[in-house]
């Protein structure tokens, strides 16, 4: 499934849920300082989908806050659950 993805790099409070503008809501602890907090958004989104962290691979958006990412195994049903926060 692809899916869009809004990154908080810098979050005192991390996790994964909400919407921002269409897209699912990563807040990570890491800073956007080389790709510490990209993979940290995929490790995060890992977790969340209950997939491995190799399911989980960057399309687009490398240094930007907002990702296009694909991940194998997810589910329409979980993604709701996401947005919903």
């Amino acid at each position: 499934m692809r899916i869009t993805v809004h990154v908080h790099p810098g979050s005192k409070r991390p996790g994964v849920g909400g919407e921002h503008d269409g897209a699912l809501v990563v807040r990570v602890a890491q800073r956007a300082v080389d790709g510490k907090a990209t993979d940290a958004t995929t490790a995060a989104l890992a977790v969340a989908f209950g997939v491995r962290r190799r399911d989980v691979m960057l399309v687009s958006g490398a240094t930007s806050r907002t990702k296009l990412v694909d991940i194998v195994g997810a589910t329409e049903q979980r993604l709701t659950e996401l947005l919903r926060g």
